[in-house]
This record gives C-alpha cells, sequence and structure tokens, in this order.
C-alpha cells in the first residue's frame, strides 16, 4: 500500500476546471472505462424480487445502510407482500418491523400512503416513469431513478449522498443540489452509461473515495481526481 499525506485544505469554494465540452466528455468517458476496469459488475446492494419490493427498501434505505435494510425486509415482506397490503396494513405494526431503518414513523407512514396510491392510482402496480413515480408518498428523484434504470431498463442517474460526493470531488459537478448534480452527469456521459456509469460512481465512493478517510491510495481514478483534499501519494 502506497503511503499518503493529508493535506491541508481550503475551505474556498474552487469552480470546475475550465474545459471545452469535448474534452470535459472526453475526461468522463477516460473515468468510467476505467470504473468499468475495477467495477465490472455494479449491481444494486439492495435486495428484491420485483419493482414493488425494490421500491419498499429504497425508501426505507433513506438515512440508512443497505445491509441494515437488507436485515429488515425478510421479515417485512413475509408480512406485508404487496401494494394492497401496505395499503391496509397498521402503522404501529410496520414501525416495529422497520423501526432499526430510522426515522422509523415517518417511513412507516410512507410505505402506507405508497401503498395506498398505488392501489388507487396505479392497479396495484409500480408505474416506470419519473413523472409517476415522483407522485407516490415518499419518493423522489433519487428512489425513481434506482426503479427505472434497475427493473425497467430506462436510462437514469441516480444521485445519493456517494455520487454527489464524487461528482463534486472530480470536478464533474459544482452544485449540492442533487437535481442539478444528476443534469451535469447526464450531459457528460452517454445517455447509455447514464444507469452503469452512475451506479459505479456511486460504489467508488461507498467503498474508495469515502467521506471522512478517503482511500486514496487505492484509488484508480487518482490521476485523473483533481480535488484539493485528495490524499497525495509519496
Amino acid at each position: 500500500m502506497r503511503a499518503v499525506v493529508v493535506p491541508r485544505v481550503s475551505s474556498k469554494k474552487v469552480g470546475l476546471p475550465q474545459r471545452s465540452p469535448h474534452a470535459a466528455k472526453k475526461r468522463v468517458a477516460r473515468i468510467l472505462a476505467t470504473l468499468a476496469q475495477t467495477i465490472p459488475d455494479p449491481t444494486v446492494a439492495l435486495n428484491s424480487k420485483n419493482p414493488f419490493e425494490l421500491l419498499v427498501a429504497t425508501i426505507l434505505s433513506a438515512q440508512c445502510t443497505d445491509e441494515r435494510v437488507n436485515q429488515v425486509t425478510p421479515n417485512l415482506f413475509a408480512r406485508y407482500r404487496t401494494a394492497e397490503d401496505f395499503a391496509k396494513a397498521d402503522q404501529t405494526e410496520v414501525e416495529l418491523l422497520i423501526k432499526s431503518t430510522g426515522f422509523f414513523k415517518s417511513k412507516a407512514r410512507h410505505l402506507i400512503g405508497c401503498g395506498k396510491a398505488l392501489v388507487t392510482q396505479f392497479h396495484g402496480q409500480v408505474p416506470d416513469s419519473m413523472e409517476k413515480l415522483t407522485v407516490l408518498p415518499g419518493v423522489g428523484r433519487k428512489t425513481a431513478n434506482v426503479i427505472l434504470g434497475s427493473y425497467f431498463g430506462e436510462p437514469a442517474v441516480v444521485v445519493d449522498t456517494h455520487v454527489k460526493r464524487v461528482a463534486n470531488r472530480l470536478g464533474l459537478t459544482d452544485s449540492q443540489d442533487p437535481t442539478k448534480i444528476e443534469e451535469d452527469l447526464q450531459s457528460l456521459m452517454p445517455q447509455s452509461q447514464w444507469t452503469i456509469g452512475a451506479q459505479r460512481i456511486l460504489l467508488h465512493g461507498r467503498h474508495v473515495c469515502q467521506a471522512r478517510t478517503p482511500h486514496c491510495d487505492q484509488c484508480s481514478l487518482f490521476d485523473d481526481c483533481e480535488w484539493e483534499g485528495k490524499r497525495k501519494l509519496v
């Protein structure tokens, strides 16, 4: 393992390096090609058997690890299997089943409300468009993009805390707004790479480019990284 030196990081906001659109896209293509070598199979970590289970799991994953969600969902799905089941669910019982995921009261409300909305508006089926998905309680663009990309094969850029961090550190965006980050990544990546590319960025952030202790000595993107705070190799 190569040694690293932690530099002093200025708090001053630095703008993105000036590149032509062609140069910026060429750099992103290089980054995506590198990530394809280090993360060849970027699967979603949440366990699910169908779009509805993934929808529920993604709602539960807010402010919670995928590992914890995967521990909770087997018992939850044994009790509630369909949108109709959640629509009729008891709030207190759902809360008890999902309590360890955090924010369990609001998540339980969202799951029950989501079940009711699916039953009344979509015949109990998970819809396959951003516009329809985001009318469901507890479903924002991130959750909708997970469903669209993973189960419906639609080009979708998921922006979670890891994608937000890595995209900023790599200079692919200078925004903290998830929707703007999504738009910036869409403009830089070919549409065919939206889903798989964003998932690779997410996993790179989760396992390598971590928030507090980035593993720069293990980073395949080190030479392409222009982040002021990166740990310089010795």
